[in-house]
Parts: C-alpha cells; structure tokens; sequence
C-alpha cells in the first residue's frame, strides 16, 4: 500500500504539472473564448479531484501519520476554492467587461493558490516516498551483527 501511495503522489503532481500547461494554452489560445480554458478546467475539477481523493485514500491505507494524511487531503479545500477565486475576478471587471487591477490581483491568487497546493503535494509525495522506504509496523528488520574477533 505505500508504494501504491507513493505513486499516487507521484501521479497527483504530474496531474498539477500539466494544470499549469493547460492553463498556459487557454492564456494563449487566439481566437479567445470559454472553451481555450477547458482543458485546464476538466484537469482542475475533475482529475485532480479525483486523484486527491485517491491520494488520501492510499494515505490512510498506508498507515501514515495523520499529519500527512491530513496533507493529503488538503489540495480537495484548495481546488474547491480555485473557481471561486477565478469567479470573485471575472465579477470585478468593470461595466464594459474590462479588467479592473483588483479583479487582476484576485486573478493572480488563483495562480497562487495553485502554486501553494503543488507545494502540498511535493511534501506530501515527500512524506510518501520516506513511508515508502521504511519498513512497515510490526515487520523486524534484520540487523547485521558484527562477529566477535576470535
């Protein structure tokens, strides 16, 4: 179960490495409209849900500290708020439909935020990977002893 972990970690951060990509081709997709964002927004609303879930799932199987399964599942709350973030920006343009600096400045903590959660999941595929190499509760490792010298 850790290694399936591990690699569920492995797989969530691909999953927010591509986010960025598909939120690059929507920035520049010309002509611009609703759907040069829909690749970033199936990845976001679906997939990294989804992995999430699976992450913290693999997590508590594993039997990792709470700490990090907790971690685990921080990235749900941070997704969640993603469109809310994205559309507190879109209702602050002005009556034209021209973006106002705060409506810029709420944009760019969508960005932040998804930066914060990738940082979440490198610490948690972290915590995976040490999970991952140690052995598992109740199973002795052997420790080679030194021979005494005759």
């Amino acid at each position: 179960m850790r290694k399936a972990f591990f690699v569920s970690t492995l797989v969530l951060l691909v999953a927010f490495a591509i986010q960025f990509i598909f939120a690059a081709v929507g920035g520049f997709t010309r002509p611009t409209g609703d759907d040069a964002y829909a690749l970033h927004s199936v990845n976001g609303m679906a997939v990294i849900p989804l992995l999430t879930v699976l992450t913290a799932l693999l997590a508590a199987l594993a039997k990792a500290p709470g700490r990090v399964i907790g971690l685990a599942v921080l990235p749900i709350g941070l997704v969640v708020l993603q469109p809310l973030i994205a559309m507190l920006a879109e209702a602050l343009t002005d009556a034209s439909g021209v973006s106002t600096p705060l409506g810029l400045i709420i944009g760019g903590l969508h960005a932040l935020n998804g930066i914060i959660a990738v940082h979440v999941v490198v610490g948690v595929h972290r915590a995976a990977r040490q999970l991952s190499l140690a052995a598992p509760a109740g199973e002795a490792q052997m420790v080679p002893q030194e021979r005494e010298p005759a």
